[in-house]
């Protein structure tokens, strides 16, 4: 089987944390014998619009480059057409670029991440083509597959993101750390977890982002294989995220064992089980977040997420569920 990957984010170097969970998704599905060819902004020219802040936000600062849009669409649609010849299937993540994987004369289908949905609402006619054009809909958890439903999509299916589940984990810091792990900007709910630490708290956030300057002692981002230690020393993760498609840091939280106390929105809603793996509190609820942090339910729940980690979220089982989603899809 050939797959030809298609995506506007994807790592330029091993410490790039740009697009990683597409670049570890398609390195497990190439350990299982499958040819793999990316299509990423490392073999078209994108004219500063990807990495960075992420396409939205370039355009954002530099409106004046949404008149070079077309020109990396253009690359972007040479580069897929010569990578796809002989593809038994292509796959899109984001739903823009299943406009140009629908294009190619190949089956494919089409990975929804969060973003992409919000802007598949602002075109429903738009998306509602790609999607039901798509031999399959891959959605990162169930409440990005509702939107799907609601945007057309017929067949769909729930792959999210895998972790890699360490084998053992270490002992946490004392005094207990709480840690953030993510993107600083509004939608994650990082001014809503500085306004819920109090003085008892020991705040460690790894995380860079349009708000920076308003989180005071931030890491910046850290490369990948840094994070790991600081899942271990913490004694609570948290994800108090007002919008979230998947949840990665949730997911990686769980497989070191930590307890996760996360925002009810989303993807998270699919990975803590309430009261049994983390805790869940309303988006936004300032009082509700620093009373969850406060609990002292460490050790049953870390142990209940490692397992359900284990279980659902390791790259064995989620490559299992995308290699069976391409079969089903050539079919």
């Amino acid at each position: 089987m050939k797959v030809t990957v298609l995506t506007t984010s994807y790592p330029r170097t091993r410490e790039d944390v740009a697009g990683r969970f597409v670049a570890d998704a398609v390195e497990h599905v190439r350990r299982r014998g499958v040819e793999v060819e990316v299509v990423s902004p490392l073999v078209f020219r994108h004219y500063g619009i990807a990495y960075g802040s992420g396409i939205a936000g370039n355009l954002r600062r530099r409106p004046a480059r949404v008149l070079l849009v077309p020109l990396m669409l253009r690359g972007l649609r040479r580069a897929a057409r010569r990578a796809s010849r002989d593809a038994d299937l292509v796959h899109a993540h984001w739903l823009p670029l299943g406009g140009i994987a629908m294009r190619l004369g190949r089956p494919f289908v089409v990975q929804l991440w969060g973003t992409d949905v919000e802007l598949g609402r602002r075109a429903p006619w738009l998306a509602r083509r790609i999607l039901r054009r798509a031999r399959l809909t891959l959605c990162a958890s169930n409440a990005l597959a509702d939107a799907a439903r609601e945007l057309g999509a017929g067949e769909v299916r729930v792959i999210g993101s895998g972790v890699e589940v360490p084998p053992t984990v270490g002992e946490e810091a004392t005094p207990p750390e709480v840690l953030y792990a993510g993107r600083l900007s509004a939608e994650k709910g990082i001014l809503d977890l500085l306004a819920a630490a109090d003085n008892g708290m020991k705040l460690t956030i790894a995380g860079d982002g349009p708000l920076r300057e308003r989180v005071p002692g931030a890491l910046g981002f850290v490369p990948h294989d840094e994070l790991g230690p600081l899942y271990d020393r913490a004694a609570v993760v948290a994800v108090p995220s007002r919008r979230e498609g998947f949840g990665v840091a949730c997911a990686e939280a769980m497989a070191h064992g930590r307890p996760v106390v996360a925002a009810a929105v989303g993807g998270l809603l699919d990975l803590v089980v309430d009261e049994e793996t983390g805790l869940l509190v309303p988006p936004g609820d300032v009082g509700a977040l620093r009373k969850a942090l406060r609990r002292q339910l460490r050790a049953r729940l870390g142990a209940n997420a490692r397992r359900r980690a284990q279980e659902t979220l390791s790259w064995e089982r989620v490559t299992d569920r995308t290699l069976a989603a391409y079969e089903e899809a050539i079919a």
